[in-house]
């Protein structure tokens, strides 16, 4: 049987009801139907829509991909091991550990000083334990938390849940530390069943070692026994039918104190919730404390236990987790007052713990959620902590809004192309309901007394027609037209580039690179004056939020030094003022520096912290070098001083310029103090240049090997063209004054033009 006619002529369906960004063809504007399909479908192909669609999405793609590859850092984490580390929705934690004279005095290790020579950690930082640890000791990890230690004599052992990377569970896993816990020795899983388990508390009872570890997803509380300690238990009781998380075991008034939370009750608040119970024995039976539960409150008040209650100064102490504004989100500490089994009542006290300013770039800076503090037989105290960079949720809440950015994108490209007039309409011929090609007559009887099809027919036609009612408007072709043309475009832009930050970027933490399972710390030190105090001011904000950073040394060489107060720093600012106005005093010997790796650094450049990070990397790696970012090349007859873009020609490179390398901080300032450079210092007070070539031709002198390493970065940028104080503004007088200081250098200390150390011959693929 032939179509019917519809009620909606065919002229309203053409000009508004279902044509649909110019893709259907002349033939369907009579509202026949049949024979016109394969035409519609080479019209759709060709269309100017199309076209539109296909340009818009290559050229948003373009701008995304060099977004990804200049801007975003790389998932740190993926680099670690090919077994875990994988991105985990619970987070990334690690462990660290703290040294003080009291639980209430904790420093980190890095502040002890303790150097490892053997790792290249100078000095050893936090964290010491990560999901590389653990994976690296065969059972893979995505990450490691819920520390406890355990101390007998010297040795430490840790006790930690490790996140399975291939059941997605929770083991136990168990490491060692023979030098306080500045190293770790992985010694495997402890314990591991068939449901997830966390928070391994453990403790001595009549001669032998228990560990209550969280196992709320089996339902209960168990207790079990070290057969072979650390790495064999065996159960030894169910001590509660209870699905409790977070417990402890405590003695006190010679009774044995259970706490706990049970978030599986009516109406218990998750993560607001403790309970107490007593007994005669850990191994029990247990009694209720009268006021339980004790607290069922606010998530953010610490109810939920945070690691190992402490005795000091004879008062009991818990930590609790604070997770109002994450899970885990800091510890509180609170003194027990009473415990009894009709009476409890605590008071919060200061914890005495600084949280980092780096924000993400720390490996504790988003969250801290369990403490474990002992007394050694020396009387120092030691503590066990773990940390994390990112949120709970993290890599869910980045997806959605990721997906939302593209989603808007598409929105945006959609209403761009409805202005330049290559989009004609929002919803496509196949949609209505009043065209669908052939059609039996119970087909469009049903449709004439449905209400649904002319309710969408109308909502199509409307939606359709929208399209011209908005170029009628905003008129792209005047000047105002085209400034809202034009901040579509940017605002679609960056919501692609934010888009692909969400999904493909990563956390956004600017991560320090561990080097055989340690990480370490450096001194970041520049030279400025007066002149470039806005420099220094981005500089010191910027810089002092890079991980590995340990202090930031300014070499104040002329004018007023500014107040400290005026540093938005996340690490001590100390300000060196100098007598004399010299460059030599960029490597004057200074016993305050705390690390052995310097990064000379001038105060207008500007890069990302992960490019620093992974120069750090390859210094570690080659300590006894100038590893930098910008490379030289000095060759000719006469010496002469070459750029970048001429090293890469001739592939090598001999010098590293110093205003941006990595270096020793005694070998290099030694050296560049000693008897046999002083006629080289004289040079440079003479020129007021020169002073890292110098230093090359020092370090070039004193090795028969490699002096100089590079490291490419992502991106630089010369601050000092925006405050106009640059150094050195013509660059070919300065390329002449570096030429003679080769020349003169090359008699003082033999020629540098042979050495030469080619691009591209690391495994890394950083010195491309």
């Amino acid at each position: 049987m032939g179509s019917l006619p519809i009620a909606v002529s065919g002229s309203t369906v053409n000009s508004g009801g279902c044509r649909w960004w110019g893709w259907c063809n002349k033939n369907n504007s009579s509202g026949k139907s049949g024979s016109n399909g394969s035409g519609s479908s080479d019209s759709c192909a060709n269309s100017s829509a199309f076209v539109f669609f296909l340009v818009s999405f290559v050229c948003l793609a373009s701008i995304a991909g060099l977004y990804c590859r200049v801007l975003l850092p790389p998932n740190v984490h993926t680099t670690l091991s090919s077994l875990g580390c994988n991105e985990d929705n619970e987070g990334s934690w690690s462990i660290g550990v703290y040294y003080g004279d009291s639980p209430f005095n904790l420093k980190p290790i890095e502040e002890a000083n303790v150097w490892r020579n053997n790792t290249a950690a100078w000095p050893v930082a936090n964290p010491v334990v990560t999901c590389a640890s653990a994976s690296g000791a065969s059972f893979p990890s995505n990450f490691v938390a819920d520390p406890f230690l355990y101390v007998q004599g010297d040795i430490l052992y840790l006790f930690f849940e490790a996140k399975n990377s291939i059941t997605m569970q929770g083991d136990i896993g168990v490491a060692r530390s023979t030098d306080k816990g500045a190293t770790w020795e992985q010694l495997g899983v402890a314990l591991d069943e068939d449901w997830h388990l966390s928070y391994p508390y453990v403790f001595d009872y009549n001669g032998n070692i228990y560990m209550m570890p969280e196992g709320s997803a089996k339902g209960d509380l168990r207790l079990y026994r070290a057969v072979k300690f650390p790495t064999e238990w065996k159960l030894e009781k169910v001590i509660m039918k209870k699905p409790l998380v977070d417990s402890f075991i405590i003695q006190h008034d010679g009774k044995y104190w259970l706490f706990g939370s049970d978030h599986s009750g009516i109406g218990a608040k998750k993560n607001g919730q403790l309970e107490i119970w007593y007994s005669s024995s850990p191994l029990g039976p247990w009694k209720p404390h009268k006021k339980n539960p004790i607290y069922n409150t606010d998530k953010s008040k610490g109810a939920r236990n945070g690691g190992r209650p402490f005795l000091y100064d004879g008062h009991l102490h818990r930590a609790g987790q604070d997770c109002g504004e994450t899970y885990g989100r800091r510890l509180r500490l609170f003194k027990i007052e009473a415990l009894t089994p009709t009476d409890y009542k605590e008071v919060e006290v200061p914890l005495g713990l600084k949280e980092s300013m780096k924000g993400r770039n720390a490996w504790n800076g988003a969250r801290s959620h369990q403490l474990d503090v002992q007394q050694l037989s020396s009387g120092e105290w030691v503590a066990v902590m773990d940390g994390d960079q990112v949120p709970s949720g993290d890599v869910n809440r980045r997806f959605i809004l990721g997906c939302a950015s593209v989603l808007g994108v598409v929105m945006l490209v959609i209403v761009f192309g409805m202005l330049l007039g290559a989009v004609k309409g929002l919803v496509p011929l196949s949609w209505c309901p009043h065209n669908v090609g052939k059609r039996s007559d119970a087909s469009f009887d049903w449709e004439r007394s449905s209400l649904l099809s002319n309710r969408m027919r109308l909502f199509c036609s409307r939606l359709n027609r929208a399209s011209s009612s908005l170029r009628a408007r905003i008129k792209p072709k005047t000047c105002s037209g085209g400034w809202v043309l034009a901040v579509i475009f940017i605002v679609t832009v960056v919501l692609m580039c934010t888009g692909v930050k969400y999904i493909y970027g990563g956390s956004g933490a600017e991560e320090a690179y561990p080097l055989n399972g340690q990480y370490s710390q450096f001194t970041l030190l520049t030279m400025t004056y007066d002149a470039r105090l806005w420099n220094l001011k981005m500089y010191v904000k910027h810089y002092s939020r890079c991980s590995s950073v340990r202090e930031l040394v300014v070499v104040w060489n002329k004018g007023q030094p500014p107040e400290l107060s005026e540093l938005d720093s996340a690490v001590p600012v100390r300000i060196r003022v100098e007598e004399q106005n010299s460059l030599n005093n960029r490597f004057k010997v200074d016993p305050l520096i705390k690390t052995r790796a310097v990064l000379e650094l001038d105060d207008d450049i500007m890069m990302p912290c992960d490019d620093v990070e992974r120069g750090f990397k390859v210094w570690r790696e080659h300590p006894e070098r100038i590893v930098g970012f910008y490379p030289r090349l000095a060759d000719g007859n006469p010496l002469k001083y070459r750029a970048e873009n001429h090293a890469r020609e001739h592939n090598g490179y001999n010098m590293i310029l110093t205003g941006a390398a990595f270096m020793d901080s005694k070998m290099a300032f030694e050296k560049y103090w000693s008897k046999e450079a002083a006629a080289g210092r004289a040079v440079v007070d003479k020129l007021f240049n020169c002073e890292d070539v110098l230093l090359n031709y020092l370090y070039a002198n004193a090795s028969s090997s490699s002096t100089v390493e590079y490291v490419k970065p992502a991106w630089a940028i010369d601050t000092s063209k925006f405050s106009g104080v640059a150094i050195s503004r013509n660059t070919q007088t300065h390329y002449g004054l570096r030429s003679s200081c080769l020349q003169k250098f090359s008699e003082m200390y033999g020629s540098i033009s042979s050495r030469k150390s080619e691009f591209h011959h690391r495994n890394d693929g950083w010195d491309v």
